[in-house]
């Protein structure tokens, strides 16, 4: 068993930033840590999911390939209680291989093998005993397409099956996925012995004693294979980094020369061989003008091959879909790494072009240059995940930014932290604690907080302890008036996840790697933005204004927000603000601030200051305000339709949609008020319109009328 690192170069982070090395994430909902391996594990699922009703193989059951024959073969035997082996093959020069015998794993007998010339040989009992149990392919070509036939099948054997617990510690079955590979590599690098390693895997797992998919015996000769496989590559991988990543230079100098507004920066260590490396394109130059307001920088994956940390810089543009700003590819986790990393986004659009020494210096000038980067101009917020060495170099590098946690990096690692010590109760502790990350008060916050770390009994966890330092990064109360821009939205991560995929799969080299991201990172190969019919939920002719100057992402947002303000009332203070409260919540008011004279407006909620879009409360006291429009200075650029990057399509649809949906609610109208006179009526309504509904969705449809048509179906946060 050898790992093969260049077959698939990047995997997750599982380095816990706890900072104990002998602690590791196992990602909730995603037990393959690489792209390329979840790419290949969703490549599979029809197969294995259409393998669990493995019913007996028969004489003349017909197969595309011999290898579908042999996993067919492969399962039903597992399920049966043994496991099989490939035996005697036949060929000839037409068909060439046109025999496959698979036979029971204890079929035949062992041949006496010549005794070494030692001391004291040792004496191994075969599990041979001659069993007849096989199944025999033959190959046939029917009208020009190959396939396999079984052309003998015989089910018989002379040795009992196993059971369940017994079968899976079969050689055929066990095997130790990439994760634990590593994990394993790792502690045996600190020195743990074999017995320990496996203690410490059952424990990480929450698994019995001996329910491991592998035995103490695999991870043994798995930690002897690699220690000889590094020693004999190490050298190889050496060369191939340093080949690889002078390419990776060379391209990047290629496109520079191309175009001008390509930028690019690296370090070099003290052999002056490539250490760090980072580049942007034009389009993410101009793209941060617009949305560089909030950037996620996310540094998930890894290179087993080059042994480089990769980081992506994020945008959110207006129709809340990531963008491109730019790639970095760091040596190490290091403060010095990320804080090159932090810095480099300039020369007069973000990066600087210039020959770097040891160390990259830049604690004297920093204050001075970095604005001249950017233009003048720091993102207000950046989100990372949880590190230390990030959080230094984002507090030193950047004093006026806000630095924020994902929310999703931090769920993402609770069912790894806690399912071992809590067990049974993780779920009821994973439901309070998404409860106490959406408090809105910083006092209320730290009660509860305390409530929960007394009540499951996790005073001296180190994992609580971390989240609790962490504070004033992540849960909304500490983090409210900080602006996101809606980017800690779920479907904003499944976006980030789909570009991953997309630029990470099994590529070999970092050329070609390179080559994927230029490519997702032009604009020229993102679709057009298809404008979405957006019709309207009240009368108010803030929201017919509104539809007409947001996209639809930001229409569906604020337009929500409207729906809702018609349950709030509204009571006006001395001063001319408003409390506002809904009309059946008694608890949980919120003050309004209402300046008349510059038409300024501010809610306790910090909804606007958070994603830039109005919230309920304030958008009640413009209506009682007889506002028919939203002040110019809170319909933000970022969110216009006018700011959007790739071009629309035709906007005249609009108008024609309108007056589909007037016909459309006026022949509802009429057949709803028609259906309610008898139950027969109903029914019969509502079972023509399942029937006509189901026909128009199956039909196709053209781009044209889509674009005017196709309902928004953003979700709100």
């Amino acid at each position: 068993m050898t790992m093969k690192p260049s077959s698939n170069i990047w995997i997750r982070r599982q380095q816990c930033p706890c900072g104990d090395w002998k602690c590791f994430v196992k990602y909730e909902g995603n037990d393959q840590t690489s792209v390329s391996s979840q790419l290949i594990k969703n490549e599979t699922t029809s197969t294995s999911s259409s393998s669990e009703a493995v019913f007996m193989p028969y004489v003349g059951q017909i197969f595309k390939t011999d290898e579908d024959a042999f996993e067919y073969y492969s399962n039903f035997a597992r399920k049966n209680g043994f496991s099989i082996r490939k035996a005697r093959s036949t060929e000839s020069q037409n068909l060439g291989i046109y025999r496959r015998d698979f036979v029971c794993y204890r079929s035949g007998f062992n041949q006496p093998r010549k005794k070494a010339n030692v001391e004291h040989p040792r004496d191994r009992k075969s599990v041979r005993c001659g069993c007849d149990a096989k199944l025999y392919l033959t190959k046939e070509i029917v009208n020009g397409v190959t396939q396999w036939y079984i052309s003998q099948f015989s089910n018989v054997h002379n040795h009992e099956l196993l059971e369940d617990d017994q079968v899976r510690l079969l050689p055929a079955y066990r095997k130790i996925q990439e994760a634990d590979q590593e994990r394993i590599l790792l502690l045996s690098k600190a020195g743990f012995p074999v017995n320990r390693i496996v203690k410490v895997l059952e424990l990480e797992k929450g698994v019995q004693p001996g329910q491991l998919p592998f035995i103490e015996k695999d991870v043994r000769n798995f930690v002897r294979t690699c220690k000889k496989s590094v020693q004999e590559n190490d050298a190889l991988l050496t060369e191939k980094r340093e080949n690889d990543t002078l390419e990776l230079l060379e391209a990047c100098k290629a496109m520079a020369e191309r175009d001008a507004d390509f930028v690019y920066d690296y370090t070099t260590d003290e052999n002056s061989k490539v250490e760090n490396i980072s580049w942007s394109y034009a389009d993410s130059v101009r793209a941060y003008t617009v949305f560089g307001d909030v950037v996620t920088f996310d540094t998930t994956y890894r290179s087993i091959t080059y042994g480089l940390l990769l980081g992506v810089w994020f945008g959110i543009d207006n129709h809340g879909k990531p963008v491109f700003l730019g790639c970095a590819l760091l040596q190490d986790e290091s403060l010095n790494s990320f804080a090159w990393a932090l810095q480099v986004r300039g020369h007069n659009y973000l990066f600087p072009i210039c020959n770097c020494l040891i160390v990259y210096l830049w604690l004297s000038s920093f204050e001075q240059t970095f604005l001249r980067f950017m233009r003048g101009r720091c993102p207000q917020t950046v989100l990372t995940d949880i590190d230390s060495s990030l959080r230094d170099a984002i507090a030193r590098e950047l004093p006026d930014t806000k630095h924020v946690i994902c929310s999703w990096h931090v769920h993402s690692k609770l069912s790894s932290w806690f399912t071992p010590s809590l067990g049974s109760q993780y779920e009821e502790f994973k439901a309070e604690f998404d409860m106490l990350c959406h408090l809105e008060g910083i006092e209320e916050f730290e009660h509860q907080w305390n409530h929960l770390v007394a009540r499951f009994e996790l005073a001296s966890d180190k994992h609580i302890a971390l989240l609790f330092s962490y504070r004033t990064s992540w849960p909304l109360s500490y983090i409210r008036s900080y602006f996101l821009a809606r980017s800690m939205t779920a479907e904003f991560y499944q976006s980030l996840d789909e570009f991953f995929k997309r630029i990470l799969s099994g590529q070999t080299c970092l050329q070609l790697f390179f080559e994927q991201v230029g490519f997702a990172a032009d604009l020229r190969n993102r679709s057009k933005e298809a404008l979405q019919y957006m019709h309207t939920k009240t009368c108010l002719p803030i929201e017919e204004n509104a539809r007409s100057i947001l996209t639809p992402y930001a229409f569906n947002a604020l337009q929500h927000e409207i729906v809702l303000s018609m349950q709030y009332a509204t009571t006006e203070l001395a001063n001319g603000s408003y409390l506002v409260r809904h009309y059946k919540k008694m608890e949980g008011e919120y003050l309004v601030i209402w300046i008349s004279q510059d038409e300024q407006i501010h809610c306790s909620c910090k909804e606007f200051e958070h994603s830039g879009i109005l919230c309920r409360h304030c958008l009640r006291v413009l209506t009682v305000k007889n506002y028919f429009e939203i002040p110019e200075k809170y319909i933000l650029f970022r969110w216009r339709l006018e700011s959007s990057l790739v071009a629309l399509e035709d906007r005249n649809g609009q108008c024609n949609s309108d007056e589909y949906a007037q016909v459309f609610h006026s022949l509802a109208a009429t057949l709803l008020t028609e259906s309610l006179f008898t139950k027969e009526r109903f029914n019969h309504v509502h079972r023509e319109l399942s029937r006509l509904l189901e026909h128009v969705q199956n039909m196709p449809v053209s781009n044209e009328f889509a674009s005017n048509m196709a309902a928004n179906n953003i979700s709100e946060s």
